[in-house]
């Protein structure tokens, strides 16, 4: 249940995909990655979108497990194309999940969800909040990047442009406070532990259950 991110075609493959925004966050991402996520086990990243995150922080992290999740089989497609390519054997097969809704998944030592709530209805991050809250144990981190807005801080420019053209292309899309983000957080018992800001007016949030 989320929007299409803009991606372009690599000319090496039909199914591929390539985003240019990965290749610009997720250096800084893995920075904030580094001190939160467990030093074994599974990372579970809900709208994995064209792939190319999970497979970077595969190499970075090799002694976890990830896996890659959407609902957009093209998608998919991609994943399995860029997982293929790295010949890395820590990126497990991509499973079709809807956040909005129940998710299979039993367990996770880790969630990664970036640059969805934004391009999705509020029902995703809903069920991002319900299905994390679940799966996770103890302390494990849920972590979100993306363009969010807070209350009493002026959203800038270009983040304010953004929300409207997201608006203009689906009324259920927009940018996200923070304060509602934690809202629906704290209500299936998770608790926010930071709020980072990041390059291009963009926040990194980890959560905590």
């Amino acid at each position: 249940m989320t929007g299409p991110q803009p991606f372009v075609f690599d000319e090496s493959s039909e199914a591929k995909r390539y985003a240019p925004a990965t290749e610009r966050n997720r250096h800084v991402i893995t920075e904030k990655l580094r001190p939160i996520l467990p030093p074994s086990g599974m990372v579970l990243e809900i709208a994995s979108g064209t792939g190319e995150h999970i497979v970077h922080f595969a190499r970075v992290f090799p002694n976890l497990k990830w896996q890659p999740s959407d609902p957009d089989p093209a998608a998919l497609a991609s994943i399995d194309e860029w997982s293929d390519e790295s010949g890395l054997f820590n990126v497990m097969p991509p499973i079709q999940l809807d956040a909005s809704l129940d998710w299979d998944v039993t367990t996770a030592d880790a969630v990664l969800c970036i640059n969805m709530a934004h391009i999705s209805p509020w029902e995703a991050t809903l069920g991002l909040m319900r299905n994390a809250a679940r799966i996770l144990p103890p302390n494990a981190p849920l972590y979100l990047y993306g363009p969010y807005r807070q209350g009493g801080v002026a959203a800038s420019d270009s983040n304010d442009s953004f929300h409207d053209s997201l608006k203009a292309r689906n009324p259920s899309w927009g940018l996200r406070y923070v304060e509602d983000i934690t809202e629906a957080a704290v209500i299936n018992g998770l608790q926010l532990d930071a709020v980072i800001e990041m390059p291009a007016n963009n926040l990194s949030l980890i959560f905590r259950s």
